[in-house]
């Protein structure tokens, strides 16, 4: 066979694949294309051309003029695709809003140089970010949970620097993730095994945690065996592609770093949050941090501190810091935590862990006579790119009991109880997942792969209820459910209510993520609400950015909008393909399903 050049990912024999079997077979063929690994698609595809596929899997578009009028006159091959050139190979693992360079020039007072600074309009690429030589699929999950291929992430440093701490060890041509930690030499499971003798982590009440300096992850991939949900963040740093190896083992995570501002989070969202040696300052700023967790951590949620300063008095010498330096520390962390209500349930070795009251209302009494200053804003949700204060966020008022996982997926959310999201009733929620499970169910249709576990990181680039998430939920995959900053409903509170869990983004702008870290983007009438907004290029291109060679699209909007949509990523080196509304032709909004090529850097790449 033919090697596959760098400049189109494929073989010819891969073209004549296509025109062979028509592009009603579409998904069909690259189905077994994706299953197969890189360059063995031929017989596969071949052997389905002599027994025959189902073209009905993918129907046609019909044009008629019962799509409005204008459509039907649109011809869209009438001019060629504007072609989108490969960005050079330095950008390999570009992140455009935290971007080394940029950031050395910001100030790194309270860790502002870590924060998100996004390129002006000048400077931003307009290229395609190029995967490494060498890139492969990684692994399917439970193995990722424990190898990632060097390929994909080719950073040896942190073997070298974290070698004592079992993090990660380089082995062959893979990383090896022993689920060790700086506080768990022994192994996160252990660990954990501490957490859950408090914390009632196997019955389903603790769903959802956040994790703060969350290094390779090891403490949210363990959790996850045990039907806990955790986003974490990390700083792009000095410990180079930590986040960016989280998420090639299939775990939750986003780059972020507590700063000066507040984090992309609802209020009351966590049930549990965690940090083990994370290095943040907690009892400086005269206990900020410690406030915006309040804020993201809900009523009876948890906060779990490991390492210093907890039990200064015996871990001192171990740590080689001054006891007095310890000491009040420790006091200033004790004296907030009293000041936000948080009684703490335990102590032990260097384990510390609190619980937020569930008494809302006392708490607020204690408060306003001990002079609490509380946040003047009126939302607290409105967190994008606002600075941190050093005030209390009051507790939302909401009705109803936070239900255990899995029951929770479907209850009736507090916030929509309440009737906290406006224009959200109830009724309405309800017709949202069915609408939803509809929609899941014409998919798997469409792409016969979204049961197999081919797809482990999803992301729903405009969620609403994260109803999308609710419908594919699967032990074999998590959704990263993103909530517009200029969506007309602030629903992310709703999401992580559910047991799943989410970020506030706008989409104008680059995404905390390394390249290629998803495997499939799925959006809902996003490029609509963007219109006139920011640059559809700009956010097509940032998908491609972020999506796995060979990774799967499906993009849902009115005709007119995915016509212009299906134009530009054909210059882009996707396969596309759109298909009619599960309703019939009848329905405006219809589907774009696509595939990104397999293709690396090369010595051609220019821009």
């Amino acid at each position: 066979m033919a090697k596959p050049s760098s400049a189109n990912g494929r073989t010819r024999s891969h073209v004549q694949i296509f025109i062979v079997v028509g592009m009603c077979c579409f998904f069909y063929i690259l189905g077994a294309w994706q299953r197969s690994g890189f360059g063995k698609g031929d017989s596969i595809a071949l052997e389905i051309t002599k027994k025959g596929a189902d073209c009905n899997v993918v129907p046609n578009l019909s044009f008629d003029s019962h799509h409005g009028g204008e459509v039907s006159k649109i011809d869209e091959f009438e001019s060629k695709s504007k072609v989108f050139e490969p960005c050079d190979a330095r950008y390999i693992d570009y992140t455009p809003c935290q971007d080394q360079r940029r950031a050395m020039t910001f100030p790194r007072e309270n860790m502002n140089y870590r924060e998100r600074h996004c390129p002006p309009e000048e400077e931003k690429l307009h290229c395609m970010i190029p995967a490494p030589k060498g890139y492969v699929t990684p692994f399917p999950w439970p193995k990722s949970h424990d190898y990632v291929p060097y390929a994909n992430a080719p950073y040896k440093s942190l073997t070298v620097e974290k070698a004592i701490q079992n993090w990660i060890q380089y082995e062959g041509n893979v990383f090896r993730f022993p689920g060790g930690g700086t506080q768990f030499p022994q192994g996160a499971d252990r660990y954990i095994d501490q957490l859950a003798s408090v914390i009632p982590i196997k019955d389903g009440t603790v769903r959802t945690a956040l994790d703060t300096g969350c290094g390779v992850a090891s403490w949210g991939a363990y959790l996850w065996s045990r039907n806990v949900i955790a986003m974490s963040f990390a700083p792009r740093d000095s410990h180079e592609a930590q986040v960016q190896f989280a998420l090639e083992r299939g775990v939750p995570a986003v780059i972020g770093v507590l700063g000066t501002i507040k984090l992309p989070y609802p209020s009351a969202a966590f049930d549990m949050a965690h940090c083990s040696r994370c290095l943040i300052p907690w009892g400086a700023n005269d206990g900020m941090y410690m406030m915006e967790v309040d804020r993201v951590l809900r009523p009876g949620g948890y906060w779990v501190l490991s390492g210093p300063p907890i039990n200064w008095k015996i871990n001192y010498k171990a740590w080689q810091r001054p006891k007095e330096d310890l000491e009040e520390e420790q006091r200033k962390i004790e004296e907030t935590a009293k000041l936000l209500c948080w009684e703490k349930k335990s102590e032990n070795s260097e384990i510390a862990i609190w619980q937020k009251t569930l008494d809302t209302e006392s708490c607020r009494s204690r408060q306003e006579e001990s002079s609490v200053k509380f946040c003047e804003s009126t939302d607290a949700n409105d967190v994008w790119y606002k600075k941190m204060e050093v005030c209390v966020t009051p507790s939302p008022k909401v009705s109803g009991d936070y239900k255990p996982f899995p029951e929770r997926l479907y209850a009736i959310p507090p916030r929509i109880a309440s009737g906290s999201v406006p224009g959200v009733s109830v009724e309405t929620y309800q017709e949202d997942n069915k609408k939803w499970k509809k929609h899941v169910n014409a998919y798997k249709k469409i792409n016969r792969l979204l049961d197999t576990g081919r797809y482990r990181n999803i992301m729903d680039m405009n969620a609403g209820l994260g109803s999308f998430a609710a419908a594919i939920q699967s032990s074999k995959l998590w959704v990263m459910n993103v909530v517009p900053t200029i969506a007309e409903k602030s629903t992310l509170g709703v999401i992580y209510e559910r047991g799943l869990i989410g970020i506030y983004h706008d989409w104008c702008e680059g995404f905390s993520t390394y390249p290629r870290t998803y495997d499939l983007i799925h959006s809902d009438s996003l490029f609509s609400l963007y219109k006139d907004k920011c640059d559809t290029e700009d956010i097509l291109l940032e998908m491609d950015r972020i999506l796995r060679p060979e990774g799967a699209v499906i993009i849902r909007d009115e005709v007119d909008v995915l016509i212009k949509v299906k134009k530009l990523v054909e210059g882009m080196r996707w396969n596309t393909k759109m298909v009619d509304h599960e309703d019939g032709p009848l329905v405006p909004e219809k589907i774009l399903i696509a595939v990104k090529q397999y293709w690396v850097a090369n010595a051609t790449s220019t821009q």
